[in-house]
């Protein structure tokens, strides 16, 4: 229900999560991506994305690297995806050429409608902390 890039970015938070609760003061772009098998260099593009919307901050240089803004129980999934989804288009329906509508649905429209919802709840209602539990061990290296 979300693209790759949001995908990502909940990855690489999931990782600064592990590291906010394994006390570790701070990840570089590489270790977060090698720790979760992802590209660096679109890790480093989601986690200017994420500093620059204020969710991680991150330091340069020797000793730099990101770490959360917040605690993980004050960050929820869709304060990530909202940053690389446009949210507009969840109700939006696979007929939307001027078939579907709420004055005339098409077959989908009501099973569509709820799911778009539930998935919109989820994000919502789910925190970073919801993870602590399901961590992967650090990744060797981190600071």
């Amino acid at each position: 229900m979300y693209g790759k890039q949001a995908g990502y970015a909940i990855a690489a938070m999931i990782g600064l999560t592990q590291a906010y609760y394994n006390g570790n003061s701070r990840l570089s772009a590489s270790e977060i991506a090698t720790s979760r098998n992802l590209p660096s260099p679109t890790v480093a593009k989601v986690l200017s994305i994420l500093s620059q919307a204020g969710l991680i901050k991150g330091a340069p240089g020797p000793g730099g690297g990101f770490v959360l803004n917040h605690d993980p129980d004050d960050i929820t999934l869709n304060d990530v995806v909202i940053l690389f989804e446009r949210m507009g288009d969840l109700h939006r329906c696979p007929f939307d050429s001027g078939i579907c509508s709420d004055e005339n649905p098409c077959p989908l429209h009501e099973k569509m409608v709820a799911i778009q919802h539930s998935m919109k709840q989820l994000l919502t209602e789910t925190t970073f902390a919801t993870f602590r539990d399901k961590m992967r061990p650090p990744a060797s290296g981190s600071h």
